[in-house]
């Protein structure tokens, strides 16, 4: 039921990401596939059909962070129909989020990092091998998101500054420092790139062999490749990186509004769960290090 004006609402009034665009299609699909299934019409929908759609999901096995997904964007959906005039109330407006236990991000040690970047750094001499090792440093090194590293053009690289221009989630944009070592290994792979026997022209940072625009599943393939060297852990994705990051920096004693910044959070309090793991990381070398722990 107008789900079609919705997402376009969400991708060129909102500017949500193709990952969010995608995720709120499937969530506002799934629910009205629900409707459908148990002959419930759409302007018929009340508070209490609701719930039992949300607990339904629970007994099917979904994890209260999906429950409460389905329940931002229902909420989200149901408030773009109202203010469109295509409803005349939202009933999931009253539904409370379920309770979630918080998890703590999992990262990879900084000894483990540096470690893996000097394992890479010796490696064969080709641009496949330089884009490689660039995606993990740069990930590892600036802490940027997946969908912002694809995003990354040449021009935003300030190499006299020592800075790159990112575009970050909402379209805001942010400056996030380089050090040396990224730096040399940028400067590396862009003679590479621009080697007319591989015909890497493309204004985007990062491609593919064949010059063209990368795309998620080959940063995903890359870092999953070497994070297996060095850790044993289920999750090897590129946001371990940006964890990674972020607990490294917190650990050496940078300021949490700094890591904000670098991150390019909206607030605080999203930056403040690298805070617990420190602790953690604390408590845990306590233990160890400790003869009355």
């Amino acid at each position: 039921m107008y789900k079609g004006s919705f997402i376009n609402y969400i991708k060129y009034e909102k500017r949500y990401s193709p990952h969010t665009i995608t995720a709120y299609d499937t969530e506002v699909q799934s629910y009205l596939d629900f409707l459908e299934a148990e002959g419930m019409p759409f302007e018929e929908v009340d508070y209490k059909f609701c719930r039992y759609y949300f607990a339904t999901m629970k007994e099917n096995g979904k994890s209260a962070t999906s429950v409460n997904r389905a329940i931002s964007v229902l909420k989200s959906y149901y408030k773009y129909l109202l203010r469109e005039g295509f409803a005349s109330s939202n009933p999931a407006h009253l539904v409370k989020a379920m309770k979630v236990g918080k998890k703590l991000p999992v990262v990879v040690g900084k000894e483990k990092m540096t470690s893996l970047l000097q394992h890479m750094e010796s490696l064969e001499d080709s641009f496949e091998h330089n884009r490689d090792f660039l995606i993990v440093e740069l990930l590892f090194g600036t802490g940027i998101r997946l969908a912002e590293l694809l995003e990354i053009k040449e021009q935003d690289i300030d190499f006299y500054n020592k800075k790159i221009l990112i575009l970050g989630k909402r379209n805001k944009l942010r400056f996030v420092p380089m050090y040396s070592t990224l730096i040399n290994e940028l400067k590396l792979y862009l003679e590479k790139k621009k080697e007319d026997k591989l015909g890497n022209n493309s204004a985007y940072l990062i491609v593919t062999k064949e010059g063209k625009k990368a795309y998620p599943k080959l940063v995903y393939r890359v870092v999953n490749k070497y994070l297996s060297m060095i850790t044993s852990q289920q999750k090897k994705s590129p946001h371990i990186l940006r964890h990674s990051f972020a607990t490294t920096l917190l650990d050496n004693g940078a300021d949490l509004n700094a890591i904000k910044e670098l991150l390019g959070h909206a607030g605080l309090s999203a930056t403040q769960i690298y805070t617990h793991n420190s602790v953690e990381r604390l408590k845990f070398i306590y233990k160890q290090a400790h003869p009355k722990a």
